[in-house]
């Protein structure tokens, strides 16, 4: 019963942070809740037994990335968004649209999916480094290094941006 009430808290949390991710003006403020998202999201590695990866979440996505994105967000100097006004059309039409189209994706979804089977907490004997590492490094080589080129190329485009703005 404690492993429920831990998983729908931090599965709240988790959502509402996501939530607010998208709602903020501010890219400072989304930064900080998708801090939150990064956060509960290891509590709920944690839960099923991947202490690893919860770990690696924390300080990697929580930490290190975060505070680059924080650095990038302070380089551009970026602001808060400005109000515009937004059509009737989009206010009449847009939260009934969304709500049907969530409706038939969560249907699709429960017809075309199998059954899953239920959850227990902790049986997962998959999260340890030497699992990760050997996947990582045979199966996954080549997307991870794609992946670590597309972020130092996204940092350099980001310090290119920001050096034209400053001249």
């Amino acid at each position: 019963m404690t492993e429920m009430l831990i998983f729908w808290a931090f599965a709240i949390v988790s959502v509402g942070c996501a939530v607010n991710l998208v709602v903020q003006r501010h890219p400072i403020n989304g930064a900080i809740s998708l801090i939150g998202v990064m956060g509960s999201l290891a509590v709920l590695y944690l839960q099923l037994g991947a202490e690893f990866i919860a770990a690696v979440q924390v300080i990697v996505y929580a930490g290190a990335i975060m505070v680059l994105f924080v650095f990038v967000i302070m380089l551009l100097n970026a602001e808060a968004e400005q109000r515009t006004g937004r059509s009737a059309v989009v206010r009449i039409i847009g939260f009934p649209s969304l709500a049907a189209l969530l409706l038939l994706v969560g249907m699709l979804i429960r017809r075309l999916a199998p059954a899953p089977e239920s959850v227990r907490f902790g049986d997962f004997m998959g999260g340890t480094a030497e699992n990760i590492g050997r996947s990582l490094f045979t199966g996954y080589l080549l997307p991870f290094e794609v992946t670590s080129a597309l972020i130092l190329v996204a940092i350099i485009g980001a310090i290119v941006l920001a050096h034209k703005e400053i001249d």
